[in-house]
């Protein structure tokens, strides 16, 4: 048996992203349940997660219900010892914990003025003197933590203070916030980490729209790394006899590479076509089909 974990609207529930990655990327296996943040049945799904009020919440293989993400940092800590959610040398263990902790207690006027939303990207703007201290004390902690470790990550491998600064580097990159060459560094390899590209993907087609997070201001394009073009298609036939994630025969289908590749569920076909190199298995199957081999039609590496 493996953990469940509950999360809320992937676009926006940025407590909900944390909670996901401190899985995945760690590699631990998990089963996901999703609610929504506005939906009339958020209450009932979480009373099966009782006594959590907030998303992310996990109930355990074991039965046990955490509903805060340090508890489930520091319970996956304990349980997977060698996943790595914290840096060995105790330095840095203690360095990350309270930069994980700082995080998940501070910087309200950052979360206030500028809520995550992975649906939109905006151009610059002033933004209120509260927003100014949080990105200064947020670039005075990673310098410090970059100093201390040397990088690439906060504490030098990716862990826990890396997953929870996560959604503080998509409301950077998606509301266009000045910060130094180091922290914009920083905010890029969140961008392009495998597994946040994996929730974006599906953030990108994960339900409606909730207007509340929308900010009156010109949009600009996602800063993060940009998809190859894919898009569903009504009907094969497909390529592939088995969907890349799960197996399963095709019933939904999108257009790739100039191939047409079947998926098992409408979600998964939309999530694959929102950014068809955040998953490793599909990406797998265009290449066992020659896409980026030299003289395939359709290119290497990055062209569509």
């Amino acid at each position: 048996m493996t953990d469940t974990l509950l999360i809320a609207d992937r676009a926006y529930s940025s407590w909900s992203l944390r909670g996901w990655l401190l899985y995945e990327a760690f590699g631990l296996p998990v089963q996901v349940r999703t609610t929504g943040l506005y939906a009339p049945g958020f209450a009932a799904d979480l009373a099966r997660f009782a006594p959590a009020r907030s998303v992310p919440a996990v109930r355990t293989a074991a039965g046990h219900v955490l509903w805060d993400s340090l508890a489930i940092a520091e319970t996956l800590a304990e349980t997977r010892p060698g996943a790595g959610h914290w840096p060995a040398d105790p330095g840095l263990r203690a360095l990350a914990r309270s930069m994980a902790a700082e995080m998940h207690s501070s910087f309200r006027a950052l979360r206030q003025a500028c809520p995550m939303n992975l649906r939109a990207a905006y151009a610059a703007v002033p933004q209120p003197d509260g927003v100014a201290a949080d990105l200064t004390r947020i670039e005075e902690l990673w310098d410090h933590a970059l100093g201390r470790s040397g990088g690439p990550w906060l504490c030098g491998a990716y862990s826990a203070a890396d997953a929870f600064f996560a959604p503080v580097a998509a409301r950077i990159a998606g509301h266009c916030l000045p910060v130094g060459p180091a922290a914009a560094g920083l905010v890029a390899a969140h961008l392009a980490h495998p597994a946040f590209r994996r929730w974006r993907a599906m953030a990108q087609v994960d339900g409606p729209d909730q207007t509340v997070y929308d900010r009156p201001r010109a949009r600009r394009a996602w800063p993060g790394p940009a998809p190859l073009p894919a898009h569903a298609v009504g009907a094969g036939p497909a390529l592939n006899a088995a969907c890349p994630c799960c197996g399963d025969p095709p019933a939904h289908f999108l257009a790739f590479a100039g191939q047409t590749w079947g998926l098992c569920t409408p979600f998964c076909r939309d999530m694959t076509a929102a950014d068809p190199e955040a998953w490793p298995a599909f990406m797998a199957l265009a290449g066992s089909a020659g896409y980026g081999r030299p003289g395939h039609p359709h290119g290497q590496g990055g062209q569509g």
